[in-house]
């Protein structure tokens, strides 16, 4: 199809044609950053937790006062609960992932390293850890009975000739590793020996602090219920709201001057942490949306007013032989070149505003996919929104046309 007529016409209407250009343009810019920021979220959302979501529950007490033995405490609680019909295991651990708050340390290869190799986040947990949080072993062995110690022993202090054994995740132990294998080999926290027994596929950070979601490691120590201390059950999912319940008034029998500090299932608790991502997402795709609705309805307004206003050169062309298609062509043809500018421009504006995310927020860059990615979903769009008025216009008959002029 010749497009000169095309351009003739548009240079007769710039207004209105560079309104859309812009249009088009602006949507362009926000709609493929948009979709690369809801990539982002949902990609962060559905992390692996690397843990049996939906078979745990959580229960977490604190003590009125200064507690006189919660060691002991700690003990009852643990083999209350886990006398309990329908749990299979239970464990008390320091932290879980994405919660809020997190414990790390750093680890060097060797004990006056001037620069740690990396840090990870630290899980301390007690018997049967592995087996209640269902973490999956890839190498190496679970801890064995007599290598638990009691936090207040370890934090204690002193000479840290002994090793403790360590648990690495597959992302910790490539940091200390690159090019071997971790297992079996001895680092340093600080001045703190760690003996490498067991690697897990994935055990994701608490709450991804400095970037960090992957690099973490478990160490066999002991927690109260007074120093931070959650206990995990795990149950069938079915009976995760009974084996909830039951604990609360086991625990509250145990000890009934203790405040329930959480009483939830493990989803319960990713859902709550992510919450804020889900409804980003959902602000990002609802934005998206509304200019792509009102980058249609503008087309689609231009294209209904552009053909009541040439009426005549439609009937003029039919009468000489122009068909539907053609006519229809036309009009398709002239959306898709201000399309095209208005994308060229959008894609321009779109790489400009990722930079300036880059710098103010530390985002990572666009990739460039996104940006035909982009143009096409504008170019689909365009022609979606201006074949109702195109086809209006090609069926008009000649006659009607020339006498609407």
């Amino acid at each position: 199809m010749d497009i000169r007529p095309i351009l003739s016409t548009l240079r007769r209407h710039k207004t209105a044609a560079a309104l859309i250009v812009l249009e088009v343009a602006l949507t362009c810019a926000i709609v493929c950053n948009a979709l690369f920021l809801v990539s982002q979220r949902v990609e962060k959302i559905s992390m692996p937790s690397g843990i049996a979501e939906n078979e745990l529950v959580m229960l977490r007490v604190s003590g009125i006062g200064k507690q006189t033995d919660a060691m002991a405490r700690t003990r009852e609680d643990l083999a209350s609960l886990r006398a309990l019909p329908g749990v299979s295991n239970v464990t008390i651990i320091n932290q879980v992932p994405f919660r809020n708050g997190s414990s790390s340390s750093s680890i060097s290869r060797e004990v006056d390293q001037e620069r740690p190799t990396t840090n990870a986040s630290m899980y301390t947990l007690s018997e049967n850890g592995l087996a209640t949080l269902g973490i999956n072993l890839i190498a190496g062995r679970d801890f064995l009975p007599g290598e638990y110690q009691n936090f207040e022993d370890v934090s204690k202090g002193g000479a840290k000739e002994k090793a403790i054994p360590v648990i690495f995740t597959q992302s910790t132990a490539a940091k200390m590793e690159p090019n071997g294998s971790a297992l079996g080999k001895t680092y340093y926290m600080g001045k703190q020996p760690l003996h490498v027994v067991g690697i897990v596929d994935t055990l994701s950070t608490p709450n991804g602090w400095n970037d960090n979601w992957t690099n973490s490691m478990l160490l066999p120590v002991r927690r109260t219920f007074d120093d931070g201390g959650t206990y995990m059950l795990r149950t069938s999912p079915e009976r995760r709201q009974e084996v909830l319940d039951a604990g609360a008034v086991a625990l509250e029998r145990n000890d009934p001057n203790r405040l329930m500090r959480d009483k939830l299932t493990y989803e319960d608790q990713r859902k709550d942490f992510f919450k804020n991502d889900r409804a980003m997402v959902g602000l990002l795709i609802t934005v998206s949306i509304s200019l792509l609705v009102v980058t249609a309805l503008g087309i689609i307004g231009l294209a209904s007013f552009w053909v009541q206003q040439r009426s005549k050169q439609i009937g003029i062309r039919r009468a000489l032989g122009a068909t539907r298609g053609q006519i229809l062509r036309y009009f398709q043809t002239e959306n898709f070149l201000l399309a095209s500018l208005g994308i060229v421009l959008g894609m321009l504006a779109a790489y400009a505003i990722n930079l300036a995310l880059m710098n103010l927020y530390e985002l990572p860059r666009m990739p460039l996919y996104y940006l035909p990615l982009g143009a096409l979903l504008l170019w689909v769009l365009g022609q979606v929104a201006v074949f109702g008025p195109a086809r209006r216009a090609a069926a008009v008959p000649p006659a009607v046309a020339t006498r609407g002029a």
